[in-house]
């Protein structure tokens, strides 16, 4: 007689069945998991915080009696709409920068890895081409690698926690723009803050009515402040031909610390020039290369 065997009872050698369904469930939590990773980084909360913080600073000086609510009781809308495309505009400006390449340094082709022969003649042996010992990219002269965007930048200044982003030599010009324009926005905020206020009440009935206020006027006195110095130090570097980091550790640079004088500053007109306008161009190497033959004959 032939036996016959259940479907239900199967050999302990027979392969499972797949489940597909419970696969494609763990990749879908893994895609929320990064997708809320991503919501969560810190470009994201720092980027955020700066825009609501602004408009909540710019909606306390609308609500409270300041001259910005006089001019829009009274029909005078010219000053608060310029004001609020100001505010605009610095917004844009803070958020262009801050999403901006800063100059990353690209990893170039296998066959562009070794100096040419014009290279090599042209810039000092005392200054080789450096290779990047954590992104492995070869560096040029003046460029940096930041451990928190894991990138090496061009002409590297500093990184901006405040923008969570490098500064470097693609969004240096926009970068000192912006805080030219957050500074007048500031002290025009400051000043329409202080309008406001009135300090001839009792302590309490003042707590009320223009605490929230003052809270702005203090946070704007700060804000003024911190930008104010960010921009006088940037333009004084900018008129230099300098960078932050060069300037502070300009002792721990190879092609600075045998220096005694900048070798990228060329006056002030031609260094706006170049920082600004992007002229005259050309490779740092090369600056560099013609400083250190000047000096040379000088010697000589």
């Amino acid at each position: 007689m032939r036996s016959h065997q259940s479907p239900r009872c199967r050999s302990p050698s027979a392969p499972r069945p797949l489940l597909p369904r419970a696969s494609s469930g763990w990749a879908g939590e893994g895609a929320k998991a990064m997708a809320l990773w991503a919501l969560l980084s810190p470009g994201v909360l720092v980027r955020t915080g700066h825009t609501v913080l602004t408009w909540g600073i710019t909606l306390v000086l609308f609500l409270h009696d300041t001259e910005l609510r006089q001019w829009e009781e009274q029909g005078e809308l010219f000053l608060p709409l310029t004001f609020l495309l100001l505010v605009l505009g610095s917004l844009l400006l803070y958020l262009a920068v801050s999403l901006m390449d800063p100059g990353y340094v690209t990893a170039q082709p296998q066959s562009q890895e070794e100096p040419k022969e014009e290279q090599t003649a042209m810039v000092p042996q005392a200054i080789p081409l450096r290779r990047c010992r954590y992104c492995l990219v070869l560096q040029p002269l003046r460029a940096r690698h930041c451990r928190d965007c894991r990138r090496c930048v061009r002409r590297y200044d500093h990184h901006c926690p405040w923008m969570e982003n490098c500064v470097g030599e693609r969004n240096h010009p926009l970068f000192v723009a912006y805080l030219a324009l957050q500074l007048v926005v500031l002290l025009w905020g400051l000043y329409l803050a202080w309008s406001g206020l009135r300090f001839f009440q009792p302590w309490g009935l003042w707590l009320r009515s223009t605490g929230l206020l003052f809270a702005t006027f203090l946070l704007l006195s700060f804000f003024s402040l911190v930008v104010s110095l960010l921009l006088a130090s940037h333009l004084y570097l900018v008129a230099s031909n300098t960078t932050t980091w060069e300037f502070i550790s300009s002792h721990r640079i190879a092609y600075l610390r045998q220096r005694t004088s900048n070798p990228f500053d060329r006056g002030l007109t031609r260094n706006l020039a170049h920082f600004f306008c992007g002229w005259p161009s050309g490779p740092w190497e090369t600056l560099w290369a013609e400083e250190e033959e000047e000096g040379s004959s000088q010697a000589v």
